[in-house]
């Protein structure tokens, strides 16, 4: 069945600042406390949306959560009205503001895990929400991710959006970013290749920083979006690349139909794994970068894996990377040199993405995958598709509501708050979501 893959990219939130609070991800500590700008974040992010919707790729928003975080603070036992509890905490734990004002919903490669109607045994798309528990700015956002996919996916005849596994360790799931889907035209049965980190069976662990997708998640996320067994493969990350800074598999590889583009050290057993994904994927395309061209460390500097791939007309494919990549000469080079040689790579397209990329995001950490036949994506909310007047729309709606400067220190001021949630309320009636935010109900 003739299909087409639909990137739902995260718009950037409000609260957007640079607070450190994602350990294990080197520019999110590296740019701790500097100034930040929630406008141009917002604007860069739908520039590479409607660039790439003009460009023919059907392309889509996911809104940002509501933040700060009341409920959350509430929970943690700061009481009075939602200003006095936004001060209180901001005066007594500075820190703790931050990371309930965390902007980090925009990247949706982690809102959850999606299987294609043609990889299920139930013939409906499937989306398993991210509990993202290794972070507790992170983990408070599986409840409104649920809310917002059921108002985007609404349909049940096509689609099923299943809750977030239990918050514990050994459920540990960070969604998309570390799942991979590898054959051929998109609407055709698949391999799913699953990414962990963590095995509750005590293989090879990093040791500086943690694993945050664990293989017991991995398997109950297939269970849930009804994967065909037959298609699924099982795969363990480097810890050694973890401990460097690659805290999800998307930091070292991306994948698009038969094409897996990766760094020669990103997956434990990688050889193994390779002649596994030659014997499953029929016409499978390894692009494995060596580290004499490219380092992990220049990886993770420039994102060059943080990218997407996407299908051109002609069967060949275009890599759209972040201008951290083209500034790295070592890695621009090898980019040039990678389309000049015969594989499907044959064109290069950069945005800049600096404020996304400060806090340690890039191109593939701000759109979540979606391969959806011409049927089901006429049952997707249509008001979320991006086009010229929802481009216009969002930009007038960012330039109304957004600040041009935020610091950690901003966050406690109430009229923040306030401003939040006049541009969410405006922002569900524009995308036509209904009630989802807390403060709605």
């Amino acid at each position: 069945m003739k299909a087409r893959e639909v990137n739902f990219d995260g718009l950037v939130g409000l609260t957007h600042h640079y607070a450190g609070l994602s350990f294990g991800n080197e520019a999110s500590t590296k740019h701790r406390f500097q100034v930040s700008n929630p406008k141009l974040a917002a604007k860069q992010g739908l520039q590479k949306m409607k660039a790439l919707a003009d460009a023919g790729y059907p392309q889509a928003v996911i809104p940002p959560q509501e933040r700060p975080n009341v409920a959350a603070l509430r929970q943690l036992g700061f009481r009075g009205s939602d200003e006095q509890v936004v001060e209180k905490a901001g005066t007594q734990e500075p820190d703790l503001l931050s990371a309930v004002s965390s902007a980090s919903s925009m990247w949706v490669a982690n809102a959850a895990t999606v299987a294609p109607s043609a990889d299920t045994l139930d013939g409906k798309v499937h989306f398993t929400v991210a509990n993202l528990n290794n972070k507790f700015h992170r983990a408070m956002e599986a409840v409104t991710t649920g809310r917002v996919l059921n108002a985007i996916f609404s349909n049940e005849a096509h689609f099923s959006v299943h809750e977030a596994l239990p918050q514990v360790a050994m459920f540990g799931d960070e969604g998309a970013a570390n799942h991979n889907r590898l054959g051929g035209e998109y609407g055709q049965p698949a391999t799913q290749l699953f990414i962990y980190g963590r095995d509750e069976r005590g293989n090879q662990a990093p040791v500086r920083y943690p694993a945050r997708q664990t293989r017991a998640a991995s398997q109950a996320v297939a269970r849930l979006n009804q994967v065909n067994p037959s298609q699924l493969v099982f795969a363990q990350q480097n810890p050694r690349v973890i401990d460097q800074g690659v805290f999800h598999n998307d930091v070292i590889a991306v994948s698009n139909r038969q094409v897996l583009f990766c760094h020669e050290e990103a997956f434990a057993g990688q050889d193994e794994l390779m002649a596994t994904l030659h014997a499953r994927v029929p016409g499978f395309t390894p692009i494995v970068v060596p580290a004499s061209a490219v380092s992990v460390r220049d990886a993770v500097e420039t994102y060059l894996f943080n990218s997407q791939l996407l299908s051109r007309d002609d069967g060949s494919m275009m890599l759209v990377l972040p201008e951290e990549s083209r500034q790295h000469a070592g890695v621009w080079r090898y980019l040039n040199a990678l389309i000049s040689e015969d594989n499907p790579v044959s064109e290069l397209r950069v945005f800049d993405l600096r404020e996304s990329m400060a806090n340690g995001g890039g191109p593939a950490c701000l759109r979540l995958r979606v391969v959806l036949t011409e049927e089901e994506q006429r049952a997707v909310n249509p008001a979320v598709m991006m086009n010229d007047a929802l481009f216009e729309a969002l930009n007038n709606w960012v330039d109304r509501y957004y600040r041009d400067r935020l610091t950690q220190s901003d966050l406690v001021d109430p009229q923040l708050l306030r401003e939040g949630r006049e541009a969410l309320d405006a922002l569900t009636t524009l995308l036509h979501l209904g009630s989802v935010y807390p403060f709605q109900r």
